[in-house]
């Protein structure tokens, strides 16, 4: 078919999966073309999700001296960033954090950590702080602590946490211009690991590291056939000291191309937009539900700011849609 063809198809069979190379056509198509790709997309969300979306929320449990080499992260030790650099907040902090975050009307709440795994004591911390918040609140919990060993995340899953959390960052092909101090499989191994002691598992990527078109593709297709129902994705936020420093970011159209190619190739899973979307897509952040988003992660971010709740609550409701979790 024609890539035209194609998209008109994808609008009236809502059923219907894409193959790579179509997936490939469809990232070439134009400004003439986008706004049919996002009623394919928005057709897909609904399909899917109906007319509710999750709000996610995290907090940076520990910043700074990360010993991995990503090119885009203001925390690794490879940087000179002025990052805040801590130690694992303690425990009252951590509930403290999340007790807000369900107040606000966040229905995830992730605990984040700088470094690549977290040591036994850490992890003994972090089970008693969701124990505790899965009394106290109706919330989800997710941790994104680094490499995942099978010991350590049954201990994590039976003191409550629901979900894991960990991003690929980037297509295998591009991997090594991102990092060099892991390789792409450990990356892998940690996700499948997490969804075969019963997680439900988060992983996805930063978009504008200097990929391709074929590269978003090739990632969507590996996240596709991941285990795991939510696909998470970032926009680039070029932070002073990294190596990503000079990256200018996407347009807001090709942001919500990106957007809407993934809802389009893993239609089974959740897309949440999460950093970088409010630098990226400006005041195109309203159509971000219409290319096919059903997550937004709320507050602030690791090491950037966010935007007020409230303004994201406005945008949901104005949308139409509702709170929720499917």
């Amino acid at each position: 078919m024609q890539t035209h063809e194609l998209i008109r198809h994808l609008i009236s069979d809502p059923s219907y999966l894409v193959s790579e190379s179509e997936a490939l056509a469809l990232s070439g198509v134009g400004n003439d073309a986008l706004f049919l790709l996002f009623e394919a997309a928005q057709i897909r969300r609904q399909e899917r999700q109906g007319d509710t979306v999750f709000l996610c929320s995290i907090v940076n449990a520990k910043s700074g001296k990360c010993s991995q080499d990503c090119a885009f992260c203001s925390q690794s030790a490879s940087h000179d960033t002025g990052v805040d650099i801590y130690p694992l907040m303690d425990e009252a902090t951590l509930f403290d954090r999340g007790l807000t975050m369900a107040r606000a009307g966040a229905t995830r709440f992730g605990i984040v950590t700088s470094g690549h795994s977290l040591n036994d004591a850490e992890i003994d911390r972090v089970c008693r702080v969701v124990e505790r918040l899965r009394k106290e609140t109706d919330l989800t919990i997710c941790g994104s602590l680094g490499m995942l060993d099978p010991k350590r995340g049954q201990r994590l899953l039976s003191s409550g946490m629901g979900r894991y959390h960990h991003n690929l960052e980037t297509a295998r092909s591009h991997f090594d211009a991102i990092c060099t101090t892991h390789t792409y499989d450990e990356d892998i191994e940690t996700v499948q690991i997490a969804a075969e002691l019963g997680f439900g598992v988060c992983s996805g990527g930063i978009l504008g590291m200097g990929e391709d078109w074929a590269q978003r593709v090739e990632l969507a297709l590996t996240l596709k056939d991941l285990p795991g129902d939510t696909i998470p994705l970032n926009f680039l936020t070029p932070v002073a000291g990294t190596r990503m420093a000079d990256r200018p970011l996407l347009s807001p159209l090709d942001a919500l191309k990106c957007v809407a190619l993934f809802r389009i190739i893993a239609p089974e899973k959740r897309i949440t937009l999460c950093g970088g979307r409010e630098i990226t897509l400006k005041n195109f952040q309203p159509r971000l539900f219409a290319a096919g988003a059903d997550g937004l992660m709320v507050g602030n971010y690791l090491t950037t700011q966010g935007r007020s709740l409230d303004d994201d609550l406005k945008m949901v409701a104005e949308a139409g849609l509702t709170v929720g979790e499917v």
